[in-house]
């Protein structure tokens, strides 16, 4: 399991990472959320054991990663976004090495080799250089490097950048199959990608925790009122405006379509109007009323409104 407790980080007059505490239990996949610069990477490396923390605490295992690196280091799996290879490598004669480093000996070295080949899906390329895989044979290799110690946490930054979609699928079946077997910390850009793999998603922002819960759980948490999508055939100004007169509308957005139709977003407070108030609203108006459709919140919407409200404005 992976315990974060008031962790942080400071690279001389930079706070990267700034009184972040979090849990992963053991079997969880855990999605870490956050833009470019927001401390995600700094968190992986301080609980691979690469960085020291500056204050608080950071344990994989049970092991604390300030005081013990490097028996910490022995329960963790790490591909980094960037990884190095050894190109003029085969890729059998690679895990061989990182099966050395690991200090894994006799036929526990063999099963694991055997292993970590056909579960990542390397066995018709273990013969083949390195410098000759596509990238996403490479990812693959990465995981495989990662977990053939069987580590208690895998630590994943990025793994699907730059795969294309067929790739991206085959390394999400491939996490998926690591539930219940390692605790994994995911981070990744994809939000879709973060929905369809992780048990918990924790979103960090400018160095701090912005929230922490399952994906399901955050956005009822998140959800302000509800949304309603109509399509009316009628003047968009004068059927938004008829709908904003409404008791509990909050807001209303619309754009206008050449036919002389509109497509109105309502956001109004839980259960009031009802569809049907909006849907007589429009009647009422003496305008037809195409759809009316609710709309749940997603992941992208939950994640704009926690995230970019608070970002800083570009400097140019």
């Amino acid at each position: 399991m992976i315990a974060v407790e008031h962790l942080r980080k400071v690279f001389g007059r930079t706070e990267a990472v700034c009184d972040v505490s979090f849990r992963a239990e053991a079997g969880d996949v855990v999605g870490l959320l956050g833009p470019n610069g927001s401390g995600k990477t700094t968190i992986m490396r301080t609980l691979a054991g690469y960085f020291p923390p500056t204050s608080g605490r950071a344990s994989v295992d049970g092991v604390d990663v300030g005081r013990e690196p490097l028996r910490a280091r022995e329960r963790v799996g790490y591909l980094p976004e960037n990884a190095v290879w050894y190109p003029d490598m085969r890729v059998r004669q690679f895990l061989e090495f990182c099966a050395d480093v690991r200090h894994l000996r006799g036929a526990t070295r063999r099963v694991r080799l055997a292993a970590v080949l056909e579960g990542c899906g390397l066995a018709d390329v273990e013969h083949r250089l390195i410098g000759q895989l596509s990238k996403g044979y490479r990812q693959r290799l990465g995981i495989a490097q990662a977990v053939i110690h069987e580590p208690a946490v895998l630590i994943l930054d990025e793994p699907t950048v730059g795969l294309d979609p067929r790739q991206v699928v085959e390394i999400r079946q491939l996490i998926r199959e690591l539930r219940g077997r390692t605790t994994v910390l995911l981070s990744t850009h994809i939000l879709s990608e973060v929905s369809s793999v992780c048990d918990r998603i924790v979103i960090i922002n400018r160095g701090r925790l912005v929230v922490e819960n399952t994906a399901a759980a955050l956005v009822r948490e998140q959800q302000r009122g509800e949304r309603t999508l109509l399509r009316v055939d009628g003047p968009a100004a004068q059927v938004a405006a008829a709908l904003r007169a409404l008791a509990g509308v909050e807001r209303v957005e619309h754009e206008a379509h050449d036919s002389g139709g509109a497509r109105l977003l309502v956001s109004t407070a839980a259960g009031v109007p009802s569809a049907a108030a909006l849907a007589a609203a429009v009647v009422n108006g003496g305008w037809g009323l195409l759809e009316l459709r609710p709309l749940a919140m997603s992941l992208e919407d939950l994640y704009v409104r926690l995230v970019v409200p608070h970002e800083e404005p570009s400097r140019r």
